[in-house]
């Protein structure tokens, strides 16, 4: 089935024909919902996940596998949810084999429903945990960003000093960032030379190279977010620059 064919399934039901052996979509989920995993078992690590450079990563895609293929519709709970659990509870079993933190649990764990009666209470508590998550979360890909921008000699400082003014400068810049993130040659020389093809960049966009020049900060910082799939930095680039 093409991705094409999928656009008005569930993800339910994209699990559900993942199950019955098709592939194509085992893998676009598998590949898809990597920011989700990574921020699951970021919640019971208590610091960032790197999917390309943490063990915890692998353990928590299988994890991830193993919910779309024991997952069943019939129980109640949509696959999100119980994805999270079998990806906490594999992550907190390795955790407690290798002997570090034994008694570290999810905060998801520890919130005891029971014993509150008021449904506005429990509502209350959760929203805050949520948020208070969220910043932690947030911290965590900013320190992570930073180290990546140092490998580019880009400060964060400096990044916002350099950042296009105007709004249309902006989504240009990003438009050109996502070109060079979705052109694999280009990718791959930016990754080795940790700056801009200028030579090949300025045939394929519609910006002129002193452009590009004045730029060239805030392209590559914007190329390190949609290459690393930062949860959060990426939400900002929704819709800009596509």
């Amino acid at each position: 089935m093409t991705q094409e064919s999928t656009k008005d399934l569930t993800l339910e039901e994209m699990v559900i024909v993942a199950q019955q052996g098709d592939l194509d979509i085992l893998n676009h989920l598998l590949k898809a919902y990597q920011p989700f995993i990574a921020k699951c078992v970021s919640g019971v690590c208590k610091r960032y996940i790197d999917p390309e450079q943490d063990d915890e990563f692998s353990i928590g895609l299988s994890a991830f596998h193993s919910a779309i293929e024991t997952f069943s519709p019939d129980k109640g709970s949509s696959f999100l949810s119980f994805a999270k659990l079998v990806i906490t509870r594999r992550i907190i079993d390795d955790i407690r084999a290798k002997q570090r933190y034994p008694d570290s649990v999810s905060l998801d764990e520890t919130f005891d429903a029971e014993k509150m009666e008021n449904p506005r209470e429990i509502k209350a508590v959760k929203d805050a945990y949520k948020e208070e998550q969220d910043i932690w979360y947030r911290r965590q890909e900013i320190l992570d960003f930073q180290k990546k921008l140092a490998a580019y000699k880009i400060s964060l400082s400096e990044l916002t000093e350099v950042a296009p003014k105007h709004k249309d400068a902006r989504e240009s810049a990003i438009r050109t960032a996502r070109i060079l993130f979705n052109d694999a040659d280009m990718k791959q020389y930016v990754h080795k030379k940790k700056r801009l093809p200028m030579k090949d960049l300025v045939k394929k966009v519609d910006v002129s190279k002193k452009t590009l020049e004045r730029n060239r900060k805030y392209i590559l910082a914007i190329f390190i977010v949609l290459d690393k799939e930062y949860l959060y930095l990426n939400d900002y680039l929704k819709g800009v620059g596509q």
